[in-house]
C-alpha cells in the first residue's frame, strides 16, 4: 500500500495536507478539495485494507455513513476506494479532542461535564434512530469546534461513527472484541456484542472521567483486568451530588435494559446541569487499588471462555500454576480490535490435584492426545489436499489428446481501446497447456490491473493450477474488486503502449481430450472474462481498462464570467455513471487519479476544448477552461484517451451582476 505524503492526490478530488493523528483504525490527515476546502481524511491501516471482508464492509457501509447527519456529528463527506487505499473524508474539526482537555485541564466543572455529555448523547440519539451504533465512544472521538478555553455549548462533535463497524465486523463474527478496555460495556465482555445501550454505557464512563479525571475502573493490572472490572465490579463512588450520582450510576448499569436511552440521558443531564452551575471541579484523584465485586459476574465472551475459565482468570493462580491472561491492547484507553481465541486454562480442581503428584502414562497426557490429534488432522489434510489439488490432466479416467493441439481466440476492441488476443498450445508430453495473452492498445496507453479468467476444462472441474510469467499476478479477490467470478486472476502493473502490445504467458494444468474441447476451453475463458468485466451489478473502480464503458462530462448549470469552469469527468461502468469516484476534476490539484492514468496514461491523454464559439478559453495545457463571454447556452468538449467525442450538457455563462439579481 502506498504511504500518504503531503501534496499527493487522494482520488480525483483531494490532496493530502499534513498528518494530524493516528489510531487503531488508521492515520488522520488534513486534505484539501479541488474547491479549496479543508477536510480530515482517515486512511485505514494497510492491514485493514488487505482484509477482504473489511473492504467489503467498507463499501457496504458507504451509503449509511454518507447519510448520517447531525449538529453534533462530524459529517462524513466522501469515501474513497483507490486501489488498496481506503479513506473516509469528513469535516475537519480544529478545536482538539476531549482527550486533550482531560489531560491538560483535569476534572471539569460538573455543569460543563453534563453539558458536554448531553451533546454526545444528542449525537448518539441521531445515529441510533438510523440504526447506527458507534461502539467506541471515548474522549479521543469527541471533538470540539473551538479549543477548550473558548469552548461554548454546541461545540461538541462526535467522530468515527461507523469506523468500529467497518473494522470490527469480522472480529465480532469470530467471538472477539472491539472497543477500548476502559470504556467497554459489560455486555461486550460477557456476550461479545453490544448495541445502542453499549454506547450509553461508554458515554457514562466518559462523563465519570470528565468529573473525576479518571475512568471508573482504571487501576492496577493489565488491560484485561481493566476490561473485566466492567463485568465484575461496582464503579467507585465519587463525591458528587446525590442526584448526579444516581444518574451516573444508571448510565453505568451492568444490565443494558436498566440504562436510559440516549435521548432520555440527554434530557436528564440537561435538567440537572443548571442546579450544579456553581459547583467547582473535583480534585483529580488517584485510581483505587481495590474494587467492590458484584455477586454474579457474567461469562466472558461466550464461545471463547467458559465459566470455569473465567473463574480462573479472575482469581489468583494456585501455587505453581501459570494462567495465560488474554491481551486486549497496548493500554486501557487504546482501541483494540482483536480476536479472542480459546485458551487452555487449568481449573482449580486440576490445580488441587496437581499438589499430589501422580504418575500418568505419557500416552494419556494432554500433550500426547494433542499430538495424536494433530497427526490425524495433518493426515486428513494431506489426503484432502491431494484430491483437491491434483491437476485435472492427471485423472486416470480422463481421456487426453495424444497429439499436439493449438487454438486461438482473437480479441475485439473495448471502449477504452483495449483488445485481448489469446492463443494456447497443448503438449501431450507435459500434460499442460501453454497460454499466451496479448494485450493491445489503440489511441491511448493502458496500464494498471487486468482481469483474466482461466476455468477448468468442464463446469464440474475446479480451477486449474496456473504458473505465470511476464507479470505480477495474484488471485482476484471479489470482496476487494467487486467482481465475483470463479478462477479469476489479477494481472498487475502491466503497461500497454499506445498502438502497441504486451504479452503475458502462463502454464496451465489442464489436458484437453481433443481439439473441440480445447477450442471450447479457451473460448470459455475469454467469455467469462468479458462477462465479469461487463457485469452491471459490479460497483467500484477495479480493472478500469476492461470495465470503463464511457465518460460523462459534467459542469455547473451556470457559471459566472470571468472564472474557471469546474468540469467533472465521471467514469461510466456497465451499471451507469459513478458519481462517487470521479475520473478527473478540473481545475485539478495534486496528481491525477489512478483510473485516469490507467485509461489515458495520465493528463497527457486528456484535453478540453471550447464548444460554444469563443465563449470559453482553454489554457495551453488543454486542462483548464475559463468562461469569458456571456451566453445563454454553451458546452465544453473533451477527449479522454480513446474517448474522443465527449460533450457536456448545455450550461449558461452570466455576469456577476446578472447572477446576483
Amino acid at each position: 500500500m502506498q504511504l500518504a505524503q503531503t501534496g499527493q492526490a487522494l482520488g480525483a478530488s483531494y490532496r493530502f495536507g499534513e498528518r494530524v493523528g493516528s489510531g487503531a483504525a488508521g492515520e488522520v490527515w488534513t486534505v484539501t478539495s479541488t474547491e479549496g476546502r479543508t477536510f480530515a481524511a482517515k486512511i485505514l491501516r494497510p492491514e485493514h485494507a488487505d482484509d477482504p471482508s473489511l473492504v467489503e464492509r467498507f463499501v457496504r457501509e458507504r451509503s449509511v455513513l454518507l447519510g448520517l447527519q447531525g449538529s453534533n456529528i462530524v459529517t462524513v463527506r466522501d469515501m474513497v476506494v483507490e486501489g488498496s487505499r481506503l479513506a473516509i473524508v469528513m469535516d475537519y474539526v480544529a478545536g482538539g479532542s476531549l482527550r486533550e482537555v482531560v489531560k491538560d485541564v483535569g476534572p471539569l466543572r460538573p455543569a460543563d461535564a453534563l453539558t458536554v455529555a448531553a451533546e454526545v448523547f444528542d449525537a448518539l440519539a441521531s445515529a441510533h434512530s438510523k440504526g447506527i451504533t458507534h461502539r467506541d465512544i471515548k474522549p479521543d472521538n469527541v471533538l470540539l469546534d473551538q479549543p477548550w478555553p473558548q469552548w461554548s455549548p454546541g461545540d461538541v462533535r462526535v467522530s468515527d461513527f461507523g469506523i468500529a463497524d467497518v473494522v470490527g465486523e469480522r472480529i465480532r463474527e469470530t467471538t472477539g472484541l472491539i472497543g477500548t478496555p476502559q470504556y467497554m460495556p459489560p455486555e461486550l465482555i460477557s456476550r461479545g456484542r453490544s448495541g445502542p445501550a453499549g454506547d450509553v454505557y461508554s458515554t457514562g464512563v466518559l462523563l465519570y472521567e470528565l468529573l473525576a479525571g479518571r475512568t471508573p475502573f482504571a487501576g492496577p493490572g493489565p488491560d484485561f483486568s481493566v476490561a473485566y472490572r466492567h463485568v465484575s465490579s461496582r464503579p467507585p463512588r465519587i463525591p458528587v451530588d446525590d442526584e448526579l450520582w444516581a444518574v451516573l450510576d444508571g448510565l453505568l448499569s451492568k444490565d443494558p435494559v436498566g440504562r436510559p436511552t440516549a435521548p432520555e440521558a440527554a434530557a436528564k443531564l440537561r435538567r440537572l446541569a443548571p442546579r450544579l452551575a456553581d459547583q467547582a471541579p473535583l480534585p483529580r484523584g488517584e485510581a483505587p487499588t481495590e474494587f467492590d465485586e458484584i455477586e454474579r459476574p457474567a461469562t466472558l465472551v461466550r464461545g471463547a471462555f467458559s465459566d470455569a475459565d473465567l473463574t480462573d482468570l479472575a482469581s489468583p493462580p494456585a501455587e505453581g500454576v501459570s494462567t495465560v491472561v488474554p491481551e486486549l491492547g497496548e493500554a486501557g484507553n487504546a482501541t483494540i480490535a482483536r480476536p479472542m481465541p480459546r485458551r487452555e486454562l487449568s481449573s482449580r480442581s486440576e490445580s488441587a490435584a496437581a499438589a499430589e503428584p501422580v504418575e500418568t502414562p505419557f500416552w494419556r497426557t494432554r500433550k500426547a492426545l494433542l499430538l495424536a490429534g494433530t497427526a490425524v488432522l495433518l493426515l486428513v489434510a494431506m489426503v484432502v489436499g491431494f484430491v483437491v489439488l491434483a491437476p485435472s490432466g492427471k485423472k486416470a479416467d480422463t481421456a487426453v489428446a495424444a497429439e499436439r493441439l493449438s487454438t486461438q481466440v482473437a480479441g475485439t476492441a473495448m471502449p477504452t481501446g483495449l483488445s485481448i488476443s489469446r492463443s494456447a498450445s497443448f503438449e501431450p508430453s507435459s500434460g499442460k497447456v501453454r497460454l499466451t495473452l496479448a494485450y493491445a492498445a489503440q489511441k491511448a496507453p493502458l496500464s494498471g490491473d487486468f482481469l483474466e479468467v482461466i476455468p477448468g476444462l468442464a463446469e464440474a472441474d475446479g480451477c486449474p493450477v496456473v504458473t505465470w510469467e511476464g507479470a505480477a499476478v495474484s488471485r482476484n479477490q471479489a470482496s476487494i474488486t467487486g467482481l465475483d467470478v470463479e478462477c479469476g486472476w489479477k494481472l498487475s502493473d502491466l503497461e500497454v503502449p499506445a498502438g502497441g502490445s504486451v504479452e503475458v504467458s502462463a502454464e496451465v494444468a489442464v489436458a484437453p481430450a481433443d481439439q473441440q474441447a480445447f477450442d471450447q476451453w479457451l473460448r470459455a475463458g475469454a467469455e467469462a472474462t468479458a462477462a465479469a468485466a461487463q457485469d452491471p451489478d459490479v460497483k467500484g473502480t477495479a480493472y478500469p481498462a476492461q470495465r470503463l464503458m464511457g465518460v460523462e462530462v459534467r459542469t455547473p448549470a451556470r457559471v459566472v464570467t470571468p472564472s474557471p469552469l469546474k468540469i467533472t469527468l465521471l467514469p461510466v461502468w456497465a451499471g451507469g455513471a459513478d458519481e462517487l469516484n470521479p475520473l478527473y476534476v478540473s481545475p485539478a490539484s495534486g496528481r491525477p487519479s489512478q483510473m485516469l492514468t490507467a485509461v489515458t496514461g495520465g493528463e497527457e491523454g486528456l484535453r478540453f476544448s471550447d464548444g460554444c464559439g469563443g465563449a470559453l478559453a482553454v489554457d495551453s495545457s488543454g486542462l483548464t477552461v475559463t468562461a469569458l463571454q456571456i451566453t445563454p447556452q454553451c458546452t465544453v468538449r473533451a477527449s479522454v484517451g480513446n474517448f474522443t467525442e465527449l460533450q457536456s450538457p448545455a450550461f449558461s455563462i452570466t455576469s456577476r451582476e446578472s447572477s446576483g439579481e
